[in-house]
């Protein structure tokens, strides 16, 4: 019996550290480290320890002989990736090959401003090395978008919050949430109390689509729609249209395949989740019961990941359909070749027969462009331009309209094509691709920015899982320790207590450890009743009264 990593693998790593005979790959020296979906077990290497179980933060790691039916198929999936088309297999390191190294403690102060993954990396990569960090988010509660961006019918990578709940009861972390830079408390504040001050403040802003009609009721970016359903504050008073029978979502990216779930999952499942309870109540009367999911390009292009594509095939009572032409198109030979893509090409082609006593689907469309919304005050439909794949002066394979236009019946359109980063004040801005530029995370564009470093989507854009975000918060941190140790780094000249004391004139509602807590554990007894992992406060004013 061997272990298998299973869906909900968040590419943390800690796995690949832990297990003594190399089994996990791809390892951070692996030339596909960053590239792939997940981390792969090798069933022929595999000792059965169970060191990575202990580990892993988001339990996706289970014995191959107990896996439930849906992910069953995940211990093929774990031992295809080993299977290279000539035999060969990848390098095993033998036990004992990895060594930690002993790590250096350091006296210094580093602020951290977002409480999401990449902000809670960076400072536990800084707290182990004795560094003292404050870190600061503009919400009352930390976590980011694990907490407000992950679909509420995947608790298990929401689980990794039990990790980071440990990083933030670290005795040298110092929690400052309910703060807001630029009003709360300037960056000058930051500088003048730490040696350092890291921005990991992630990318919030919807794309939009650009095409007319986008300014109609009914069209809404998919950010609005996920912050919604998840109880995020800034959301939660929105409302939509759940009345038509179809909706469409543009874009397939993993975050157009939750839009999708949630849309046809059914109250029943989303009642045993932390759903917010507004979503859910409208969900119970929604009449959407097909969701269109549409792709510029085909299926060896599509953003979403083998794994998230897998689990659509096991929602109840929910059909999942896709077009034969599509999976018979030409597709980019270099993104095919990745074992990614042709098992997400597989399993677009088991996909298409009608799930007996279903009544709601999910259609997987590729190669169509939104060219228009239709109605006159309200989203009716949107008008489709279908493509073909062509190759650019530069021999990649791009979208190019066939001049086939078509017009799909709906009342909602939520545009999940990516997001973007917002300029921070004093910090440079490369608004083409919406991130602050950076060497290795150092913000090097003004000399007068030493000590300034940027981790996380604000820093490489919004690509990756959360996972990623641990090796952007390693690089980020390795950077700001050797300008540290050689000296580049101003010595604070205000003190931790003064500057608590300047923070709580200018915000004396910022809420702390203890505050988080009270926060934390009223939402989790208001879920045990129901059988829910908690049920969220979604008002801000309430969740402060909390504190």
């Amino acid at each position: 019996m061997t272990f298998v990593i299973t869906q909900t693998c968040c590419n943390d790593t800690a796995c690949v550290a832990a297990c003594p005979v190399g089994c996990i790959h791809p390892t951070a020296d692996s030339p596909d480290h960053g590239t792939t979906e997940m981390l792969y077990i090798d069933p022929q290497s595999c000792i059965d320890c169970g060191a990575c179980v202990d580990v892993c933060p988001v339990g996706a790691i289970h014995p191959g002989d107990q896996l439930p039916d849906s992910q069953v198929r995940y211990a093929d999936i774990n031992a295809d990736y080993f299977r290279a088309s000539s035999g060969d297999r990848l390098p095993i390191e033998p036990v004992g090959a990895r060594r930690a190294a002993p790590v250096q403690q350091r006296v210094a102060r580093v602020a951290v401003v977002g409480a999401g993954p990449s902000g809670l990396y960076v400072a536990e990569e800084l707290m182990r090395r004795g560094i003292e960090v404050s870190m600061l988010d503009r919400l009352p509660t930390p976590f980011g978008l694990v907490r407000a961006g992950v679909a509420p019918d995947h608790p298990g990578t929401k689980g990794i919050t039990d990790s980071f709940g440990w990083t933030m009861a670290r005795p040298e972390l110092h929690t400052y949430l309910n703060v807001e830079l630029g009003s709360d408390i300037q960056h000058e504040d930051l500088a003048a109390a730490h040696h350092a001050v890291v921005y990991t403040v992630g990318a919030s802003v919807d794309r939009p689509l650009g095409i007319p009609g986008e300014q109609l009721a009914g069209s809404h970016g998919a950010g609005d729609f996920v912050g919604w359903y998840n109880g995020h504050p800034d959301f939660s008073q929105l409302t939509f249209d759940l009345s038509h029978p179809r909706a469409v979502v543009v874009g397939n990216g993993n975050v157009a395949l939750d839009i999708a779930r949630v849309l046809v999952a059914g109250p029943e499942v989303l009642s045993r989740t932390d759903i917010a309870d507004h979503a859910l109540e409208a969900l119970r009367r929604s009449n959407v019961r097909e969701v269109v999911v549409l792709g510029r390009r085909g299926p060896s292009e599509a953003a979403f990941t083998a794994s998230e594509l897998l689990a659509l095939g096991y929602l109840d009572g929910v059909s999942v359909t896709v077009d034969p032409r599509d999976l018979s198109a030409p597709r980019s030979d270099e993104r095919s070749a990745a074992y990614g893509s042709r098992l997400k090409e597989r399993i677009l082609s088991e996909f298409g027969r009608p799930v007996r006593g279903s009544d709601r689907r999910i259609v997987l469309q590729f190669f169509g462009s939104p060219v228009e919304l239709e109605g006159a005050d309200r989203v009716q439909g949107l008008r489709v331009a279908r493509n073909r794949l062509e190759p650019d002066p530069h021999g990649a394979l791009v979208a190019v309209p066939t001049g086939e236009v078509e017009s799909i019946e709906t009342g909602l359109v939520l545009a999940s094509t990516g997001f973007r980063g917002t300029p921070l004040a004093g910090l440079p801005f490369d608004d083409a691709r919406g991130v602050v530029p950076s060497e290795g995370g150092r913000v090097v564009a003004d000399p007068a920015l030493r000590g300034v470093y940027v981790s996380g989507w604000i820093k490489r854009g919004p690509s990756g899982n959360i996972g990623t975000n641990k090796s952007c918060a390693e690089e980020t941190v390795r950077n700001l320790l050797d300008d540290l140790d050689a000296g580049r780094l101003a010595t604070p000249t205000t003190s931790r207590s003064a500057f608590e004391t300047r923070l709580s004139e200018r915000q004396p509602a910022w809420v702390g450890r203890r505050g988080w807590q009270s926060i934390d554990e009223h939402e989790l007894a208001a879920g045990r009743p129901g059988g829910r992992p908690r049920v969220k406060v979604v008002d801000k004013d309430r969740l402060l009264r909390l504190t």
